[in-house]
């Protein structure tokens, strides 16, 4: 069955800083952080589960005054000429990243997670021989643990703090799809539709495959 969605979004790009908003930056983890989380879940067999936030943004507080035109099509009779003023955030407000991981962030660490001092979208939580790992990527959750209890019990506290959907045992994420065979602890990684869409944007799905992948930070010229 098909689904149709429709949201309410900000002209954001007519703000200004320093009065509409202050700081902007979206929540994400790195990809080496991301490599290894994956290298401990193969290394000591963890449970492996992925959940989503939905409608992130919105969860985020608006402390700044913010005014937008009355949507069209849905102007109030008679006050045309009156404009709406913000209580809470929506999409496209250049602050609402920011906002949704400062609320994201208060509420994971009063669930008792300490945040990474390296990168601050990784969680660790412990409780004896217990331990999860969550790894925030703007609204997508991964989450890595050595108990399923532990692991379903912090799924219940996020799902009663956010609207959240449980996707179970993670499979694809970030474009990256994970193949496990946890019978003989094998994990790995891989980008092949991401590289064929490239392919195939690009009129080069007829290319001949090569076996030495280029180097990390290799500089390429024009010629």
């Amino acid at each position: 069955m098909e689904r149709y969605k429709a949201r309410l979004v900000a002209k954001g790009y007519n703000q200004r800083e320093g009065i509409d908003f202050k700081e902007t930056f979206s929540p994400v983890s790195t990809k080496d952080s991301f490599r290894v989380v994956m290298a401990l879940v193969a290394h000591f067999d963890l449970e492996l589960h992925q959940m989503d936030v939905k409608t992130a943004f919105l969860n985020g507080d608006l402390f700044e005054d913010v005014y937008m035109d009355q949507p069209d099509d849905f102007v109030e009779s008679g006050k045309r000429h009156m404009v709406c003023k913000l209580r809470k955030l929506i999409y496209e407000l250049k602050q609402a990243s920011r906002q949704w991981y400062l609320k994201f962030d208060n509420v994971v660490t009063s669930l008792g997670f300490k945040e990474n001092i390296v990168d601050q979208c990784i969680y660790l939580k412990a409780s004896g021989r217990k331990f999860i790992i969550l790894v925030l990527y703007v609204d997508d959750i991964l989450l890595a643990s050595n108990d399923v209890d532990f692991l379903c019990d912090t799924k219940q506290m996020l799902t009663a703090n956010f609207n959240m959907k449980d996707l179970s045992n993670a499979s694809f994420v970030l474009g990256i799809e994970i193949h496990r065979d946890r019978t003989r602890g094998i994990l790995g990684l891989s980008q092949k539709g991401y590289m064929e869409r490239v392919l195939d944007r690009f009129n080069m799905k007829s290319c001949k495959p090569y076996t030495t992948p280029i180097q990390k930070g290799e500089k390429l010229s024009k010629s």
